[in-house]
């Protein structure tokens, strides 16, 4: 990783002291997004609750610029003039650079009708199933760990090679056991595992951003 990189990291843990038993598994979370979408592949995320909202606001963060601009490359500008001309300077001058992202909380549709017709609980794990290569990475999100619905998208992501995350609090619980790398933040009461697990996954999307479109 840049050095660079490696400084956001360092900043995370100055202004939150208590994140730095993460430091190893940001750091690693870091390195398996950038190597996924190095082979073409995307982030999938979960969560229940609060942490669904937090699934699309990783979303959010990667699929746009976030603290850098991201400037259309020469190569993509140029199929844009091929393709559309007259278009082609408005939209190099504002669509940005995106990272691969996707929430699996926002197929209402999907979700809903698989819930109802089948289990509501394997909701994700359909999306999973459909959606999932093994280039991918899962960041599951569960305040409690014990999530059933995000342990089956975790378990069906596993069936496919996929590279799982786990943003987690500081309980023991079954997700820390099964995903390849568990951030467990040191709190215990839910809102305070939201609170340090948005600047886990700021830190995370800053990071990956300044590998791929940091000059």
């Amino acid at each position: 990783m840049k050095n660079t990189t490696l400084n956001m990291i360092d900043d995370l843990v100055k202004r939150y002291p208590a994140l730095d038993v993460c430091r190893s598994s940001i750091q690693e979370t870091v390195e398996a997004i950038c190597a996924s979408y190095s082979k073409g592949g995307k982030v999938i995320a979960c969560g229940n609750g609060g942490s669904a909202s937090d699934a699309e606001h990783i979303v959010g963060e990667l699929m746009k610029g976030f603290i850098l601009k991201r400037p259309i490359d020469d190569e993509l500008y140029s199929r844009m003039k091929e393709v559309c001309p007259n278009e082609a300077d408005y939209l190099r001058d504002n669509l940005q650079g995106a990272l691969p992202a996707v929430s699996l909380m926002n197929a209402v549709a999907l979700n809903s009708a698989f819930a109802n017709d089948q289990a509501p609980d394997l909701a994700m794990a359909q999306q999973v199933l459909g959606l999932g290569k093994k280039e991918d990475v899962l960041i599951g999100i569960s305040t409690s760990g014990n999530s059933a619905n995000v342990i089956y998208a975790v378990q069906m992501a596993r069936v496919k090679g996929i590279k799982t995350i786990g943003l987690l609090g500081g309980r023991e619980c079954k997700l820390k056991g099964i995903c390849d790398i568990a951030i467990c933040v040191p709190e215990m009461e839910t809102y305070k595992i939201q609170e340090l697990h948005l600047p886990v996954y700021h830190a995370l999307c800053m990071a990956v951003e300044n590998e791929f479109f940091d000059e």
